[in-house]
Parts: C-alpha cells; sequence; structure tokens
C-alpha cells in the first residue's frame, strides 16, 4: 500500500494541510486576491494556490517562516520601493510570519497584473 502523501488539487486542500495559524493567513491571501481580481479562476500550479485571468495571475504559498507570494518579475518590478523591506528573489517576495500581511500592497500588486494581463489578451 502506498502511504505517500497526495498533492493538494485544490487551494482548500492546500491551505488544510497547514496550521491553523498558517490557514488564516493562507485564507486571507485568498481573500485579498479574490477581492483584487474576481473574475480570477483558482488552480494548484507549480503545487501552489494559483490564480488565473488571461493566463497565471499569481501564485502564493506557506513556508517554514513565510508566505511567498509569485507576481511575476514584473508585478516586482513595478513595486520594487514598497516590497524592498522584504527578502525576495526573481518573481518572489517573502511576505515574514511575525509580520502583518501587507494586504493593500497585495491587491495593488494584483490588480497590476490583472492590467497587465488584460493587455496581453487583447493583443
Amino acid at each position: 500500500m502506498d502511504n505517500a502523501k497526495q498533492a493538494p488539487t485544490t487551494i482548500d486542500e492546500y491551505i488544510a494541510q497547514f496550521p491553523d495559524d498558517v490557514q488564516e493567513r493562507l485564507q486571507t491571501m485568498r481573500a485579498t486576491i479574490h477581492a483584487a481580481a474576481p473574475d480570477a479562476t483558482e488552480a494548484i500550479a507549480y503545487g501552489m494556490p494559483t490564480f488565473r485571468f488571461n493566463g497565471n495571475l499569481v501564485h502564493f504559498g506557506a513556508f517554514k517562516s513565510h508566505i511567498g507570494f509569485y507576481p511575476t518579475p514584473n508585478g516586482l518590478d513595478e513595486f520594487k520601493a514598497r516590497l524592498a523591506v522584504y527578502k525576495g528573489a526573481k518573481g518572489s517576495v517573502q511576505f515574514p510570519f511575525d509580520q502583518p500581511l501587507p494586504l493593500e500592497l497585495v491587491t495593488d500588486i494584483v490588480k497590476f497584473r490583472l492590467a497587465e494581463n488584460s493587455k496581453e489578451k487583447k493583443k
């Protein structure tokens, strides 16, 4: 019998695998992204919660000490000054568990990405 843990296939399944405090942060990220991009659809891509609108919009996920947010390099470049207080890498930023989630910033980035993906579809 295979006892290997199944990879989540929905955002609900993904969130359910974490402790309550992390689940709360993930649900807050999810709700914030939904509010900023109500027409986006949910998926799991690259093993993480993903929102799609004319392609991938943003991804997010929980790690040992932070929530990772992946709005593509363009999404980070546009908000470089506001993101400067967070660790990150090409295409990602880390929101530490010991700090409040920057929900207004997340909203602004998601709206920026939504506009980007809307322009791409029109081309």
